[in-house]
């Protein structure tokens, strides 16, 4: 049987150990990922199953961990690379942004890098700071990097297939509040494109653009909206990097209203980016102007008060509302 009920955290898991077995060349290396099997236990088991030259732990030294994944993917290997926290890969960023993302345009195609870059992000779990980030927007700017997250166990295991796969740099982002979150996984399916948008909740009303963790809370809205009449349609865009500006566009001129949400702060965020182009795509079809729901542009603050800073449903229901009314 091909398919099976999974938590996202075990479904990476499962797609982890997948490629481990298909692939001798793929290996996973990170803080933890061996024998503790990760702080979130998303590698338990890998390294006891194809041991620690293939699952390997690593120092805390993130420069390190990426700056040497980028040497083996020179090699000829295909690593997956594990960033403890959000707040932790900032070390590395001098590797990711002026080494991973830009040797292939360096060597005009020949040098290929098909490295993985795993990051559990966003808030919602009570931690101290540099542990509840999203910082999905600092690598979507850097030209050379490929910029994922899923918000499903189906998209958790197939994209990050995808992405080993991939001869480009991937940061393969997991909304790590929703780790826990299960949903059907057939290991056996064809997935469909990487950087494909998908509608999960079809609407006529207003088109909700949501990503990784907000996913849920935008189909908790729409559910909510559903009860006073209102029919929202909610699309995962599921890549930020490159995004599927055809799949926004498509539902923006059916429902005319547009709002994007995201945790990451709003100020300079993928919602400017996407609000932008869709204001230019579909000027004749917006019957208000695009709004965009997400944390402040503050730093991230004490868990007593991130229910405060994260955006939620009333948020977003409200921005609905401002929509409606124009």
């Amino acid at each position: 049987m091909s398919t099976e009920k999974l938590s996202i955290a075990k479904a990476i898991n499962a797609s982890l150990r997948t490629a481990l077995e298909n692939d001798p060349k793929v290996l996973i290396m990170g803080e933890d990922v061996g024998k503790l099997g990760g702080v979130f236990r998303v590698t338990d088991g890998l390294q006891k199953d194809f041991g620690e030259n293939r699952v390997i732990d690593t120092p805390l030294a993130e420069s390190g961990i990426v700056g040497t994944a980028i040497g083996m993917a020179l090699r000829g290997y295909r690593p997956v690379v594990e960033i403890q926290f959000d707040g932790f890969v900032f070390p590395a960023y001098d590797q990711i942004v002026t080494q991973l993302a830009k040797m292939h345009a360096r060597a005009l195609g020949k040098v290929k890098l098909p490295v993985v870059i795993r990051i559990p992000y966003g808030g919602a779990i009570g931690a101290v700071e540099h542990h509840s980030e999203s910082p999905e927007a600092l690598f979507a700017h850097v030209a050379g990097l490929k910029v994922v997250t899923p918000s499903n166990a189906s998209d958790a295991y197939w994209m990050l297939q995808q992405a080993i796969q991939s001869d480009d740099p991937v940061i393969y982002f997991e909304p790590k509040r929703r780790y826990h979150d299960r949903s059907e996984v057939d290991t056996a399916a064809i997935p469909g494109p990487l950087h494909a948008a998908r509608t999960v909740r079809e609407g006529t009303d207003l088109t909700l653009v949501a990503y990784g963790p907000m996913v849920k809370t935008c189909l908790e809205a729409a559910a909510a909206a559903a009860e006073e009449g209102k029919s929202l349609e909610v699309l995962d865009l599921r890549s930020v990097s490159p995004i599927d500006f055809d799949a926004i566009q498509r539902s923006v001129e059916k429902t005319r209203r547009l709002v994007v949400v995201h945790e990451a702060p709003v100020f300079f965020g993928s919602g400017a980016e996407i609000a932008a182009r869709i204001t230019e795509r579909c000027f004749y079809h917006l019957e208000a102007p695009v709004l965009r729901v997400g944390g402040y542009h503050a730093p991230y603050p004490p868990s007593r008060l991130e229910d405060e800073y994260l955006p939620g449903l009333d948020r977003v229901l409200d921005s609905v509302d401002r929509a409606l009314a124009y």
